[in-house]
């Protein structure tokens, strides 16, 4: 599904009532140029009485309600919206980033219709989670690095090979077979073709809930 209607609208809220938030998560990657899907949108800000005010304008203004925090260790708030299952996740803590300004201070500002949207670093999402550890996290984080190596790194040097003792010498690798050579090749074609895109552009990540179950892009 295409996220771009959802993100001008939530970008035009946070603008109206002036809430400073930050787009982390799966959602960041896909904008950063990340081949990642996700089911809602997270982002980071600063819990303050204002800004929980702010937030619950918001979720005024998008016709949801703003749940208590999940887990009071992560600081979690969550507007939920029941018509079109719209989830916005804001959290005032989340693992791997030291603070909020920091966090800001390296996030590239991108625009959707008239007001723009703060997207984390590839590198801060990735840092985000491998310190969280969690399956589902450290299960795409291969295709996250493989993204920024693909972005940064235009030639592949020769490493040079470890120094073995004779006595205990690794297995021989196993070269990939064709299918895994012929998968990592489309991967990085994918990824050549989402960073030639605008980041407004990459917008095809949103997957919805299905009402038997599952879900679907």
């Amino acid at each position: 599904m295409n996220a771009a209607p959802l993100l001008a609208v939530v970008s035009r809220v946070l603008a109206r009532h002036r809430l400073d938030a930050v787009v982390i998560g799966n959602a960041a990657a896909a904008l950063q140029g990340s081949p990642v899907t996700t089911l809602d949108i997270d982002f980071m800000f600063r819990r303050t009485p204002t800004n929980l005010r702010k937030l619950k304008a918001i979720a005024d203004d998008l016709e949801a309600v703003v749940l208590r925090p999940y887990y009071p260790a992560s600081e979690l708030f969550r507007v939920v919206r029941d018509r079109d299952g719209l989830q916005l996740d804001f959290m005032a803590k989340v693992d791997g980033v030291r603070s909020f300004e920091a966090l800001k201070a390296r996030a590239t500002r991108v625009p959707f219709g008239e007001h723009a949207l703060l997207v984390a670093s590839l590198r801060d999402i990735i840092r985000s989670k491998e310190r969280a550890g969690r399956p589902q996290d450290l299960a795409v984080l291969p295709r996250r690095r493989g993204h920024a190596m693909s972005a940064t790194r235009t030639t592949r040097t020769k490493t040079a090979e470890p120094k073995v003792s004779p006595r205990r010498r690794p297995p021989p690798r196993r070269a990939p077979s064709a299918l895994a050579r012929e998968s990592e090749r489309a991967l990085v074609e994918q990824i050549r073709r989402l960073l030639a895109l605008p980041p407004q552009e990459r917008t095809h990540f949103l997957r919805v809930r299905l009402p038997w179950g599952g879900s679907s892009l």
